[in-house]
């Protein structure tokens, strides 16, 4: 099993660990879903999504939890404790890659859930607006393994972007203008890209907008990230931030705020609409010239 993997699965049985824990509390108490979160103030449907591992409890919550359950006060510190460490998952790039990935599976569920995605991209096209030849590189770039083919990891993202076409969620793209200009794949495939932006941009429930160079910087966004928002039900916002190496997910409501003001700053220094499909008919004339001049 590579690094990678184990830490995946690390993170993933922090995650299941305090799951349970919650569960057997809430069995030892003789207490049913229902009766707890009415003691708790939440849906019963969050507290099974809470006992599966699927969500992430806030830290309000838990003590909550750990008070209608009778808890002693060592184990309560001891799940907050827990449910703090949950609260910011690594979860390793190359986990991503491959049939079984766990790892996609979670994206693919969030993006369910969430009836508003923003995504923030500095660096590379955003995977929902990938097409097949530039997802294909991309995930090549990343050193899969004989383990960890690019095939079935290029196909999950294929079909993640039916998502896009579905008329009562939300999407809203920032990428930077060096993310438009990184070309991973041949000038006629990156032609065929940025032709996809333009087009996706035109849907109704889509929103895509670039940070040109000339504009004034409103704030330093050194890193992609996605806020997922507005989700079915009571699950609660989360942020996925993508480092070098791996995804971390961040559950804080707090630090989700942060990201949700970094967003607000960064679309001051964005272009949209007619403005955002000039400018990257313009990338793609310009990009077209530099074939026409070899």
């Amino acid at each position: 099993m590579t690094r990678a993997a184990d830490e995946g699965d690390r993170a993933q049985a922090k995650r299941l660990r305090l799951a349970t824990e919650l569960r057997h509390l809430r069995d030892l108490a003789g207490l049913s879903g229902r009766e707890l979160a009415q003691q708790i103030g939440i849906s019963q449907s969050k507290v099974s999504r809470i006992e599966s591992g699927r969500t992430v409890p806030s830290l309000p919550e838990v003590d909550g939890w750990a008070r209608a359950t009778g808890a002693s006060d060592d184990r309560r510190e001891w799940l907050v404790a827990m449910t703090d460490a949950v609260f910011t998952e690594v979860r390793p790039f190359r986990a991503a890659v491959g049939p079984d990935s766990q790892m996609q599976t979670e994206i693919q569920d969030r993006e369910q859930c969430a009836r508003l995605i923003r995504t923030f991209q500095p660096s590379v096209v955003p995977g929902l607006l990938q097409t097949a030849d530039y997802a294909r590189r991309v995930y090549s770039l990343a050193q899969p393994t004989p383990d960890h083919p690019v095939a079935p990891a290029v196909a999950a993202r294929m079909d993640r972007q039916v998502l896009l076409y579905k008329e009562d969620r939300r999407f809203e793209f920032l990428i930077t203008e060096p993310a438009l200009r990184w070309r991973p794949v041949a000038v006629s495939s990156m032609l065929a890209q940025l032709d996809r932006l333009v087009a996706v941009s035109t849907l109704d429930n889509v929103l895509i907008g670039v940070v040109p160079h000339g504009q004034q910087a409103m704030a330093p966004a050194p890193h992609a990230f996605i806020v997922y928002a507005e989700n079915d039900g009571d699950l609660d916002d989360l942020v996925e931030v993508e480092t070098l190496h791996a995804n971390l997910i961040v559950n804080d409501l707090d630090d989700v705020a942060i990201y949700q003001q970094k967003w607000s700053m960064l679309c001051g220094s964005a272009i949209f609409g007619s403005e955002f499909r000039a400018f990257v008919t313009a990338l793609s004339a310009e990009l077209r010239k530099t074939v026409d001049n070899d």
